[in-house]
């Protein structure tokens, strides 16, 4: 089932790409944009995570933090990691349990075992604030962005 704007986004603590623990519960208090991609190191997974990267200092500015996810290897996204020179978390889900609660994993890439293209931001309250669901990866960062600014105008 897919999270819906409203409800409490599915909370976990996951070991990221580099080795850190990342924790939505840690998270409280500032926004994250949590995005879900179907594979690292494909051409529009690249151009959407330097679209991401490129965007950090005005997800900072507006207090947020931005995570990345696809149920690609730890190893693969540190690969992607270094090729796109990305200094956010990307974290692995390789068991899909993170997809299935966000319920991305759906449509063709599901069957193949991969997220779709979804960008989720939960609100500092730890809520769903929004969720966007598009092929397209040009639109992710700059609707993402667009949603904080009107909800802290």
């Amino acid at each position: 089932m897919s999270v819906t704007p409203g409800q409490p986004a599915p909370d976990f603590t996951r070991r990221s790409d580099d080795g850190r623990s990342v924790s939505l519960r840690a998270l409280r208090g500032q926004w994250v944009a949590l995005y879900f991609y179907p594979r690292a190191g494909s051409a529009g997974c690249s151009i959407e995570a330097q679209r991401f990267e490129a965007a950090v200092p005005e997800f900072e500015r507006l207090g947020a933090q931005v995570i990345g996810v696809s149920t690609d290897t730890e190893a693969r996204q540190a690969a992607f990691r270094d090729s796109c020179r990305l200094s956010y978390p990307l974290i692995p889900d390789g068991d899909r349990s993170l997809c299935r609660a966000y319920g991305v994993m759906g449509g063709l890439g599901g069957l193949l075992g991969m997220a779709g293209r979804v960008t989720v931001l939960v609100d500092p309250d730890g809520r769903v604030a929004w969720v966007h669901r598009s092929a397209n990866p040009l639109s992710h960062v700059s609707g993402a962005l667009a949603e904080l600014e009107r909800r802290q105008a």
